[in-house]
Parts: C-alpha cells; structure tokens; sequence
C-alpha cells in the first residue's frame, strides 16, 4: 500500500524537505501532498476571479479557492503532519488540525515544546507529538509496514 501524507502548516524552514528525505531514505512507501507553500501564490488564489478594494475580500476568495485544493488532499490523506513554527502564527495549520479530528483523520504535530500550552486541544487531538522531522520519520517507520 502507498501511502499518502499531507504536510500542513509553517512554510518557512526545511521541514517538508527533511521528511520527504527522510520516508525516501528508509524507503517508506509514501506519497506526500500539501498546501500551496508560495506564500503570494496562495494570498493570490481568488485573484483570478476579480480585483478587490477590500483586502477581506482578497482574502475570503484566495481562502475559499485555496480550500478547494486542502479540503481534498486532507479528505484524500491517510494521516497528516501538522507543524507549528514558533516565529509566526500558524491559525490555518490549527484549522488544518479541526478538520483532520472532525473527519476523523489521524495526525501528528510537529512543534517546540515552547508552544505546547496554546496547543494543548491540537495536541489532545493529535495521534503523536514529534518535536523533530526525524521523529516524524520514526512514527511513519512504526506504522506503515514495508
């Protein structure tokens, strides 16, 4: 069984990278999916259906063309990661997190234990708390069989 892995939140460092290297390098049989991680590709999502004067309105369009695609891959995943970068807010990786618990999808969270206590319903949500990539890569070694 192939399976898939959708890789939400921070976009500012390595992570992604480091566990696709990481699934490869052991040979996982995995195909990872994510979000749009161009932060202006995604703010200019909804651009295509019109110019906005209102920058809420910008925004409430590129979120709702955005979502056609997150929706899906979350919906078509087997487990999602879920990381939270301690630099900036990630409030859609959260929202990423309540819909993986409201479909009933497992996932991981990937964090410092610097923000462990504005995360405590993620986390008491989560199947799994890795605070590295490389412990990301151990959980997937432990629960897909090769």
């Amino acid at each position: 069984m192939q399976w898939t892995v959708y890789l939400s939140g921070e976009i500012h460092s390595d992570w992604r990278q480091q566990i696709e290297q990481g699934a490869e390098a052991h040979g996982l049989p995995v195909k990872f999916t994510s979000p749009i991680t161009n932060h202006e590709a995604s703010d200019a999502a909804g651009d295509v259906l019109g110019s906005e004067q209102d920058n809420f309105w910008r925004d409430h369009k590129s979120a709702k063309v955005n979502a056609i695609r997150i929706q899906t891959l979350i919906k078509n995943c087997d487990i999602a990661i879920i990381r939270f970068g301690d630099k900036y807010k990630q409030w859609n990786a959260a929202f990423d997190a309540g819909f993986c618990a409201a479909l009933g999808k497992p996932y991981i969270t990937l964090h410092d234990e610097a923000i462990i206590h504005p995360l405590k319903e993620v986390d008491a949500a989560a199947m799994a708390w890795a605070r590295t990539p490389e412990q990301v890569i151990e959980v997937l070694k432990n629960i897909i069989s090769v």
